[in-house]
C-alpha cells in the first residue's frame, strides 16, 4: 500500500513530492515528526494562518498528503527546505507526538472573535475581516453589524492613506469669513438679513442630505419645493425690508436686483463650498474597485473624421480587463467610416442611416452586451484609468444608476478655449460635486458618461423630443427615483470651439435643448415624489437657464442706473465681493482638481466679459423657444488639436 501511495505522490505534480521512496518511508514514519514539532511551535507564537497551520498538522499526522502550494507555505513559515528534512537526522521523543494529540484535542490555540470561547477543530468555524468565529456565533451576527465595524476599520485605516490638502481648507475657510465679513461690515444691517434668508436655505438643504437619496417615489401633496419659492419671493422680501429703510422708488429697484444677487451668490456659496469638500472626501476614501463587470462604450459620430481615430485609440489603451467597443456611424459622408474600419478587427462597427444622435446611441444599445453602458463622443479621448474609475461610482450605493466623467478641455489655445477650461472645472468641482453629494446630478455628458444597463431599458430609450438626449436621459432616471453621481477621477479630454463663432453655434443648440428639457420635465417642479429632483436638481436649473440671465443684465442696467443716481459706492462694494468671491471659488475648484493655476487668471471674465456672452445666448435661446422658433442641431468644427 505505502508503494502505491509513493506512486501516486510522484505522478502528480501539484502533491507533496521528494526525491526517492527510501527517504520518503523514513519521513511517513519518523521524520514527519520534525515538521509537527515545528507546526506546533509556529501555532504556539502565533506564525503565519493559524487555520491552515491546524489543517496542515492535522492532514500530516494522519500521513495524508499535502498539495504543492502547501508545501511552498510551510518553507516559508518554518524556514526549512522540505525536500532536505529526509537528510537530517532528528530523535524525538515520543512527547512530541503526546503534545501533538493534545493540540488536535484541546485546541486552545483560536479562540472566537465573537465568544471568546476555544473553537476545536471538529467544530466548524468560519473566518470574516481576520477574525475566526463559531459557524453558530457567526449566523447570529448582523450583517448591519459587521458590515459597520468593517466601515469602522475601513475608516480607520484610510486616515493615514489620505494626504489632507491643507490649501483646499484654508480656501474654504476664507471664502466663509470674507463673504459673512463683507456683507455685515460694508453693506450694512439689510444686507445681513437678505443673506439670512440664504443661510436659512442652506441649512435647510444640508440636513436634508442626511437623509435616504434615492426616492420612493411615494406621492404626496403637490406643491413647489421651499427653494424654489425663495428664489421667486426673495425680492419681494428685500423690497419690503429696503422699502422700511426709506429708499427712494428709484434707489429701490437698484439695491433690489443687485441684493437678490447678492442672496442667491450666498446662497450657492454656502451650500456648494463645504458640500463640495465633502464630496471629495468621500471620494478620496471609497475603496477599489471590487468586481469588474463587462463594459460597452458605445461612440456615436457623424463627419468626425479628423477626431475619430484618436478616441478610438485612445479607448483601446485604457485599461480594462472586460470592455467591448461598438462604433455607430450615423450616415456621415466623409471618411469617418473608412477610418473606423482600420480598427474593425478590434471594435465593434456599425452603420446606419441619418437619424441623429439618440438614434445611434439606440442602435448601439441593441449590440451591447455589457452591464454598464458608457457613452463617448467621437472627439473626445478619455484617461487610461478612467472606466475603471467611473465603475467605483456604481459600488456606492445599490441605486446608482449613471455616473457622470470629469470632462477637461484639451485645446486650450486662447481667451475663449481657457474660459470653458475654467468654466468646466469650478462647475464640475464645485457645483456637480454638491449635487452628487444629494445623488441627483442632471447632466451625465454625452462626453463621459455610464449607465447601469439594465436601469437604461428600464427608463426607456433615448428620445428625439430634445436635441441634447444627454440631459433628458439624465432626468428620466432621477424622476425614476434612482440615484446619479459623478467621479472626477474617471477624466474625458474633448475639444472646445476654439472661435467665438463656433462657441456661439455650439451653445445655441446647447441652451436650446436645456430648456427644451425643462420644459419637458416642468412636472417635477412641483411633485415631491421626485425627490432631490424636486426639492434642488430642477429648481436650480431653472435658477441657471431662466433667473440668472436675466438677473445679469437687470443687474448691468441696474449698476449703470446707479452710478448715475449718484449710488455708485455701493455699487462698486457689490461687484469687488462678487469678483472675490468668483476668484475664490475658481481657485478652490483649481486646487480640488489638481488644474493648472493659470487659469486663474482668467476667473474675472467669468464675472465679466465671458459671463455676459453666456447670458446673452441664454435669453436668445428663451426668447426663442417663447416664439417657437424650431431648435436645430448646430456644432463647432473640429481641428484635430
Amino acid at each position: 500500500m505505502l508503494i502505491k501511495k509513493i506512486d501516486r505522490m510522484e505522478n502528480n505534480r501539484n502533491e507533496f513530492t521528494f526525491k526517492n521512496k527510501n527517504c520518503l518511508k523514513r519521513m511517513v514514519k519518523l521524520d514527519k515528526n520534525y515538521v509537527i514539532s515545528r507546526l506546533i511551535d509556529a501555532i504556539e507564537n502565533n506564525s503565519g494562518d493559524m487555520g491552515r497551520n491546524q489543517y496542515l498538522l492535522k492532514r500530516i499526522n494522519k500521513n495524508e498528503l499535502i498539495f504543492e502550494s502547501d508545501k511552498k507555505y510551510l518553507e516559508r513559515i518554518l524556514e526549512v527546505d522540505i525536500d532536505e528534512i529526509c537528510k537530517i537526522e532528528i530523535n524525538k521523543s515520543a512527547d512530541i507526538l503526546k503534545k501533538d494529540k493534545s493540540i488536535f484535542l484541546n485546541s486552545n490555540l483560536t479562540k472566537c472573535a465573537l465568544c471568546n470561547k476555544n473553537i476545536q477543530l471538529n467544530e466548524k468555524s468560519t473566518r470574516c475581516q481576520k477574525n475566526w468565529y463559531h459557524l453558530n456565533c457567526f449566523t447570529i451576527i448582523s450583517k448591519e453589524q459587521i458590515k459597520s465595524s468593517e466601515n469602522k476599520d475601513f475608516k480607520q485605516s484610510v486616515k493615514t492613506k489620505i494626504k489632507k490638502d491643507p490649501i483646499q481648507l484654508v480656501l474654504t475657510v476664507i471664502i466663509f469669513i470674507f463673504l459673512v465679513a463683507s456683507v455685515y461690515f460694508i453693506l450694512g444691517p439689510i444686507s445681513m438679513m437678505a443673506m439670512g434668508l440664504g443661510g436659512t436655505i442652506t441649512i435647510y438643504h444640508i440636513i436634508g442630505s442626511r437623509k435616504k437619496l434615492f426616492s420612493t417615489n411615494v406621492s404626496s401633496k403637490r406643491g413647489p419645493s421651499i427653494f424654489l419659492l425663495f428664489l421667486l419671493g426673495s425680492p419681494f422680501i428685500i423690497a419690503a425690508m429696503i422699502a422700511y429703510e426709506g429708499y427712494t422708488l428709484l434707489e429701490s429697484p437698484v439695491r433690489i436686483i443687485l441684493l437678490w444677487a447678492m442672496t442667491i451668490s450666498f446662497w450657492s456659496t454656502m451650500l456648494f463650498v463645504p458640500m463640495a469638500v465633502v464630496s471629495k472626501y468621500r471620494e478620496d476614501i471609497q475603496p477599489d474597485v471590487k468586481t469588474y463587470p463587462t463594459i460597452s462604450i458605445i461612440i456615436p459620430a457623424y463627419k468626425e473624421e479628423k477626431v475619430i481615430a484618436h478616441t478610438i485609440e485612445g479607448l483601446l489603451e485604457t485599461k480594462y480587463p472586460k470592455k467591448e467597443i461598438i462604433f455607430v456611424d450615423d450616415g456621415s459622408k466623409d471618411r469617418t467610416l473608412d477610418i473606423a474600419m482600420r480598427y474593425k478587427d478590434k471594435i465593434k462597427v456599425l452603420h446606419k442611416e441619418n437619424g441623429g444622435k439618440a438614434s445611434a446611441l439606440n442602435y448601439g444599445l441593441i449590440y451591447a452586451t455589457g452591464e454598464i453602458v458608457v457613452i463617448v463622443d467621437a472627439d473626445t479621448i478619455i484617461g487610461r484609468h478612467s472606466l475603471k474609475e467611473i465603475v467605483r461610482g456604481f459600488e456606492v450605493n445599490e441605486h446608482v444608476a449613471a455616473v457622470a466623467g470629469n470632462i477637461k478641455v484639451r485645446n486650450r489655445v486662447n481667451w475663449i478655449t481657457k474660459c470653458q477650461a475654467l468654466e468646466y472645472i469650478t462647475g464640475i468641482q464645485i457645483v456637480r460635486r454638491a449635487f452628487d453629494v444629494f445623488g441627483s446630478i442632471t447632466i451625465v455628458p454625452g462626453a463621459l458618461g455610464a449607465f447601469k444597463k439594465s436601469f437604461l431599458a428600464e427608463s426607456g430609450a433615448y428620445g428625439k423630443e430634445t436635441i441634447v438626449e444627454d440631459f433628458d436621459q439624465t432626468i428620466k432616471l432621477l424622476k425614476a427615483g434612482l440615484i446619479t453621481q459623478g467621479s472626477s477621477k474617471a477624466t474625458a479630454y474633448t475639444e472646445a470651439p476654439n472661435t467665438l463663432h463656433d462657441f456661439v453655434a455650439q451653445r445655441k443648440r446647447l441652451y436650446r435643448g436645456d430648456i427644451q428639457v425643462l420644459k419637458r420635465h416642468a412636472d417635477a417642479l412641483n411633485n415631491p415624489r421626485f425627490g432631490y429632483l424636486q426639492k434642488l436638481s430642477l429648481p436650480y436649473l431653472f435658477l441657471g437657464m431662466i433667473i440668472t440671465p436675466i438677473i445679469g443684465f437687470t443687474a448691468t442696467a441696474n449698476a449703470i442706473l446707479g452710478i448715475i443716481l449718484g449710488d455708485g459706492w455701493y455699487v462698486l462694494q457689490v461687484s469687488a465681493i462678487f469678483i472675490v468671491v468668483h476668484y475664490l471659488m475658481s481657485a478652490l475648484a483649481i486646487r480640488i482638481d489638481g488644474e493648472d493655476p493659470k487659469l486663474l487668471w482668467h476667473a474675472g471674465f467669468l464675472v465679466f466679459g465671458y459671463k455676459q456672452i453666456v447670458d446673452y445666448l441664454l435669453l436668445k435661446a428663451i426668447i426663442e423657444q417663447l416664439r417657437k422658433e424650431k431648435a436645430t442641431w448646430t456644432s463647432a468644427k473640429r481641428t484635430g488639436v
